[in-house]
Protein backbone atom coordinates (compact mmCIF):
# COMPACT_ATOMS: atom_id res chain seq x y z
CA UNK A 1 0.00 0.00 0.00
CA UNK A 2 2.82 2.36 0.86
CA UNK A 3 4.52 1.56 -2.45
CA UNK A 4 1.35 2.37 -4.34
CA UNK A 5 1.02 5.65 -2.45
CA UNK A 6 4.65 6.55 -3.27
CA UNK A 7 4.07 5.79 -6.95
CA UNK A 8 0.93 7.95 -6.97
CA UNK A 9 2.79 10.84 -5.31
CA UNK A 10 5.69 10.54 -7.76
CA UNK A 11 3.35 10.47 -10.75
CA UNK A 12 1.43 13.46 -9.34
CA UNK A 13 4.70 15.38 -8.92
CA UNK A 14 5.77 14.53 -12.47
CA UNK A 15 2.38 15.63 -13.77
CA UNK A 16 2.67 18.93 -11.89
CA UNK A 17 6.18 19.49 -13.25
CA UNK A 18 5.01 18.72 -16.78
CA UNK A 19 1.97 20.97 -16.33
CA UNK A 20 4.16 23.82 -15.05
CA UNK A 21 6.67 23.48 -17.90
CA UNK A 22 3.85 23.30 -20.45
CA UNK A 23 2.19 26.43 -19.09
CA UNK A 24 5.53 28.24 -19.13
CA UNK A 25 5.95 27.24 -22.79
CA UNK A 26 2.54 28.67 -23.61
CA UNK A 27 3.38 31.88 -21.73
CA UNK A 28 6.61 32.26 -23.73
CA UNK A 29 4.68 31.79 -26.98
CA UNK A 30 2.17 34.42 -25.93
CA UNK A 31 5.01 36.85 -25.17
CA UNK A 32 6.60 36.22 -28.58
CA UNK A 33 3.32 36.98 -30.36
CA UNK A 34 2.70 40.01 -28.14
CA UNK A 35 6.15 41.38 -29.05
CA UNK A 36 5.47 40.67 -32.73
CA UNK A 37 2.27 42.71 -32.62
CA UNK A 38 4.00 45.52 -30.72
CA UNK A 39 6.75 45.73 -33.36
CA UNK A 40 4.34 45.21 -36.29
CA UNK A 41 6.17 42.04 -37.25
CA UNK A 42 3.57 39.44 -38.15
CA UNK A 43 5.95 37.01 -39.83
CA UNK A 44 6.19 34.78 -36.74
CA UNK A 45 5.52 31.10 -37.34
CA UNK A 46 5.89 29.14 -34.12
CA UNK A 47 6.27 25.33 -34.08
CA UNK A 48 3.41 23.16 -32.88
CA UNK A 49 5.50 20.29 -31.54
CA UNK A 50 4.76 19.41 -27.91
CA UNK A 51 1.27 20.95 -27.91
CA UNK A 52 -2.00 19.18 -27.26
CA UNK A 53 -4.31 18.83 -30.27
CA UNK A 54 -6.45 21.83 -29.30
CA UNK A 55 -3.44 24.02 -28.61
CA UNK A 56 -1.86 22.81 -31.84
CA UNK A 57 -4.93 23.84 -33.84
CA UNK A 58 -4.94 27.24 -32.11
CA UNK A 59 -1.23 27.80 -32.83
CA UNK A 60 -1.66 26.84 -36.49
CA UNK A 61 -4.55 29.30 -36.74
CA UNK A 62 -2.43 32.05 -35.16
CA UNK A 63 0.44 31.26 -37.52
CA UNK A 64 -1.87 31.50 -40.53
CA UNK A 65 -3.46 34.68 -39.17
CA UNK A 66 -0.02 36.25 -38.76
CA UNK A 67 0.77 35.52 -42.40
CA UNK A 68 -2.56 36.99 -43.57
CA UNK A 69 -2.08 40.11 -41.44
CA UNK A 70 1.42 40.50 -42.91
CA UNK A 71 -0.06 40.41 -46.41
CA UNK A 72 -2.75 42.97 -45.52
CA UNK A 73 -0.19 45.27 -43.92
CA UNK A 74 2.03 45.00 -47.00
CA UNK A 75 -0.90 45.76 -49.29
CA UNK A 76 -1.89 48.76 -47.18
CA UNK A 77 1.67 50.09 -47.22
CA UNK A 78 1.87 49.73 -51.00
CA UNK A 79 -1.40 51.59 -51.51
CA UNK A 80 -0.30 54.38 -49.15
CA UNK A 81 3.01 54.80 -50.94
CA UNK A 82 1.27 54.84 -54.31
CA UNK A 83 -0.99 57.68 -53.21
CA UNK A 84 1.93 59.60 -51.73
CA UNK A 85 4.15 59.17 -54.78
CA UNK A 86 1.38 60.34 -57.12
CA UNK A 87 1.02 63.56 -55.13
CA UNK A 88 4.79 64.11 -54.85
CA UNK A 89 5.34 63.41 -58.54
CA UNK A 90 2.71 65.92 -59.55
CA UNK A 91 3.99 68.66 -57.23
CA UNK A 92 7.70 68.17 -58.00
CA UNK A 93 7.10 68.08 -61.75
CA UNK A 94 5.06 71.27 -61.61
CA UNK A 95 7.78 73.06 -59.66
CA UNK A 96 10.84 71.69 -61.45
CA UNK A 97 9.92 71.44 -65.14
CA UNK A 98 9.70 75.24 -65.68
CA UNK A 99 13.06 75.76 -63.93
CA UNK A 100 14.73 73.21 -66.17
CA UNK A 101 13.12 74.63 -69.29
CA UNK A 102 13.91 78.27 -68.52
CA UNK A 103 17.52 77.59 -67.48
CA UNK A 104 18.09 75.58 -70.67
CA UNK A 105 16.69 78.45 -72.73
CA UNK A 106 19.09 80.90 -71.04
CA UNK A 107 22.04 78.59 -71.68
CA UNK A 108 21.25 78.71 -75.40
CA UNK A 109 21.41 82.52 -75.51
CA UNK A 110 24.62 83.93 -77.09
CA UNK A 111 24.91 86.59 -74.37
CA UNK A 112 25.04 83.91 -71.65
CA UNK A 113 27.65 81.63 -73.23
CA UNK A 114 31.06 82.51 -71.85
CA UNK A 115 29.62 85.05 -69.41
CA UNK A 116 29.99 84.96 -65.59
CA UNK A 117 26.34 83.81 -65.41
CA UNK A 118 26.81 80.64 -67.45
CA UNK A 119 28.25 78.52 -64.62
CA UNK A 120 25.47 79.41 -62.19
CA UNK A 121 22.69 78.84 -64.73
CA UNK A 122 24.25 75.53 -65.77
CA UNK A 123 24.30 74.45 -62.12
CA UNK A 124 20.60 75.28 -61.85
CA UNK A 125 19.89 73.38 -65.07
CA UNK A 126 21.90 70.33 -63.99
CA UNK A 127 20.21 70.26 -60.59
CA UNK A 128 16.70 70.53 -62.01
CA UNK A 129 17.48 67.90 -64.66
CA UNK A 130 18.72 65.54 -61.96
CA UNK A 131 15.62 66.18 -59.89
CA UNK A 132 13.39 65.40 -62.86
CA UNK A 133 15.28 62.14 -63.39
CA UNK A 134 14.69 61.33 -59.71
CA UNK A 135 10.98 62.00 -60.16
CA UNK A 136 10.95 59.47 -62.99
CA UNK A 137 11.78 56.86 -60.37
CA UNK A 138 8.62 57.85 -58.56
CA UNK A 139 6.67 57.43 -61.80
CA UNK A 140 7.74 53.79 -61.98
CA UNK A 141 5.95 53.20 -58.69
CA UNK A 142 2.64 54.68 -59.87
CA UNK A 143 2.43 53.84 -63.57
CA UNK A 144 2.84 50.09 -63.75
CA UNK A 145 1.48 48.41 -66.84
CA UNK A 146 -1.47 46.06 -66.51
CA UNK A 147 -0.33 42.43 -66.39
CA UNK A 148 -1.19 39.98 -69.16
CA UNK A 149 -1.69 36.72 -67.30
CA UNK A 150 -0.50 33.42 -68.76
CA UNK A 151 0.46 30.00 -67.45
CA UNK A 152 4.19 30.20 -66.67
CA UNK A 153 6.20 27.01 -66.27
CA UNK A 154 8.41 27.90 -63.32
CA UNK A 155 11.24 25.45 -64.02
CA UNK A 156 11.72 26.78 -67.57
CA UNK A 157 11.36 30.31 -66.26
CA UNK A 158 13.94 29.78 -63.49
CA UNK A 159 16.41 28.29 -65.98
CA UNK A 160 16.01 31.31 -68.25
CA UNK A 161 16.84 33.64 -65.34
CA UNK A 162 19.88 31.56 -64.41
CA UNK A 163 21.12 31.74 -68.01
CA UNK A 164 21.32 35.55 -67.69
CA UNK A 165 23.83 35.26 -64.82
CA UNK A 166 26.26 32.42 -65.64
CA UNK A 167 28.84 33.69 -63.12
CA UNK A 168 26.54 32.77 -60.24
CA UNK A 169 26.09 29.24 -58.93
CA UNK A 170 22.43 28.20 -59.17
CA UNK A 171 20.54 25.54 -57.22
CA UNK A 172 17.14 25.08 -58.85
CA UNK A 173 14.77 22.65 -57.13
CA UNK A 174 11.45 23.18 -58.89
CA UNK A 175 9.22 20.38 -60.23
CA UNK A 176 8.78 20.08 -64.00
CA UNK A 177 5.03 20.67 -63.74
CA UNK A 178 5.02 23.67 -61.39
CA UNK A 179 3.21 26.64 -62.93
CA UNK A 180 2.06 30.09 -61.85
CA UNK A 181 -0.56 32.36 -63.36
CA UNK A 182 1.48 35.51 -64.03
CA UNK A 183 2.68 38.06 -66.56
CA UNK A 184 5.98 36.47 -67.58
CA UNK A 185 7.69 39.74 -68.54
CA UNK A 186 6.74 41.45 -65.28
CA UNK A 187 7.67 38.35 -63.29
CA UNK A 188 11.07 38.35 -65.00
CA UNK A 189 11.61 41.95 -63.90
CA UNK A 190 10.92 40.92 -60.29
CA UNK A 191 13.41 38.05 -60.38
CA UNK A 192 16.06 40.20 -62.07
CA UNK A 193 15.62 42.79 -59.31
CA UNK A 194 16.12 40.08 -56.69
CA UNK A 195 19.21 38.75 -58.46
CA UNK A 196 20.71 42.25 -58.72
CA UNK A 197 20.11 42.78 -55.00
CA UNK A 198 21.83 39.48 -54.27
CA UNK A 199 24.83 40.40 -56.43
CA UNK A 200 25.12 43.78 -54.70
CA UNK A 201 25.12 41.87 -51.39
CA UNK A 202 28.08 39.84 -52.74
CA UNK A 203 26.11 36.61 -53.16
CA UNK A 204 27.78 33.79 -55.06
CA UNK A 205 24.99 31.19 -54.92
CA UNK A 206 21.26 31.51 -55.53
CA UNK A 207 18.60 28.92 -54.81
CA UNK A 208 15.13 28.72 -56.33
CA UNK A 209 12.91 26.11 -54.72
CA UNK A 210 9.29 25.17 -54.22
CA UNK A 211 9.64 24.38 -50.52
CA UNK A 212 11.53 25.84 -47.60
CA UNK A 213 13.89 23.55 -45.71
CA UNK A 214 12.67 24.86 -42.35
CA UNK A 215 9.36 23.08 -42.47
CA UNK A 216 7.36 25.29 -44.77
CA UNK A 217 5.91 24.21 -48.06
CA UNK A 218 2.87 25.52 -49.91
CA UNK A 219 2.60 23.21 -52.89
CA UNK A 220 2.70 24.94 -56.24
CA UNK A 221 1.72 28.32 -54.84
CA UNK A 222 5.14 29.73 -53.93
CA UNK A 223 8.77 30.07 -54.95
CA UNK A 224 11.50 30.59 -52.38
CA UNK A 225 14.36 32.78 -53.64
CA UNK A 226 17.45 32.38 -51.45
CA UNK A 227 21.01 33.70 -51.66
CA UNK A 228 24.21 33.56 -49.63
CA UNK A 229 24.87 37.29 -49.66
CA UNK A 230 25.14 39.55 -46.63
CA UNK A 231 22.60 38.97 -43.86
CA UNK A 232 19.90 41.64 -43.67
CA UNK A 233 20.11 43.13 -40.14
CA UNK A 234 17.02 42.78 -37.98
CA UNK A 235 16.60 46.54 -37.61
CA UNK A 236 16.54 46.87 -41.42
CA UNK A 237 14.23 43.99 -42.30
CA UNK A 238 11.08 46.02 -41.62
CA UNK A 239 12.27 48.84 -43.91
CA UNK A 240 13.48 47.08 -47.05
CA UNK A 241 10.15 47.36 -48.90
CA UNK A 242 9.81 51.11 -48.25
CA UNK A 243 10.36 53.07 -51.50
CA UNK A 244 13.78 54.76 -51.69
CA UNK A 245 15.03 53.11 -48.51
CA UNK A 246 18.50 51.72 -49.16
CA UNK A 247 21.67 50.89 -47.26
CA UNK A 248 23.76 50.93 -50.46
CA UNK A 249 25.84 53.93 -51.46
CA UNK A 250 24.64 53.78 -55.07
CA UNK A 251 21.26 52.12 -54.57
CA UNK A 252 17.98 53.79 -55.59
CA UNK A 253 15.87 51.92 -53.05
CA UNK A 254 12.98 51.19 -55.43
CA UNK A 255 13.81 47.63 -56.55
CA UNK A 256 12.06 45.68 -53.78
CA UNK A 257 9.17 48.13 -53.47
CA UNK A 258 8.61 48.04 -57.23
CA UNK A 259 8.83 44.23 -57.25
CA UNK A 260 6.24 43.96 -54.47
CA UNK A 261 3.86 46.22 -56.38
CA UNK A 262 4.37 44.30 -59.63
CA UNK A 263 3.48 41.05 -57.88
CA UNK A 264 0.47 42.53 -56.09
CA UNK A 265 -1.01 43.55 -59.44
CA UNK A 266 -0.84 39.85 -60.32
CA UNK A 267 -2.44 38.61 -57.10
CA UNK A 268 0.87 37.61 -55.53
CA UNK A 269 2.97 38.81 -52.60
CA UNK A 270 6.67 39.33 -51.96
CA UNK A 271 7.96 38.96 -48.42
CA UNK A 272 11.15 38.25 -46.51
CA UNK A 273 11.18 34.86 -44.78
CA UNK A 274 11.63 35.09 -41.02
CA UNK A 275 14.12 32.19 -41.24
CA UNK A 276 16.17 31.77 -44.43
CA UNK A 277 16.56 28.54 -46.35
CA UNK A 278 19.12 26.29 -44.68
CA UNK A 279 22.60 27.09 -46.02
CA UNK A 280 21.66 30.63 -47.14
CA UNK A 281 21.50 34.02 -45.48
CA UNK A 282 18.43 35.58 -47.11
CA UNK A 283 15.20 34.09 -48.46
CA UNK A 284 12.41 35.94 -50.23
CA UNK A 285 8.99 34.33 -50.73
CA UNK A 286 6.95 34.88 -53.89
CA UNK A 287 3.51 33.38 -53.42
CA UNK A 288 -0.11 33.64 -54.41
CA UNK A 289 -1.94 36.19 -52.27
Amino acid sequence: MIHVLIIVVVLACLALVYFYRHQRLLRERAQIMRDAIRHRDFSFRLPTRGLFFGEKALQEALNDMGQEIQKLVAKGEVESWQKLTRVLTHEIMNATAPIQSISQAYLNLPDIKGSPFEEGIRAINDTSTGLLAFVESYRKLTQLQEPVMTEVNMLTFAQSIAALYPDLHWNIDIPDDMTLQADENLLRQVFINLVKNAIEAEAKTISLSQTLSRGRGVGGEAVFFSNDGHVIPLDVQQEIFIPFFTTKKKGTGIGLSLSRQILMKQGMTLSLADSPQRGYNVTFIIEKG
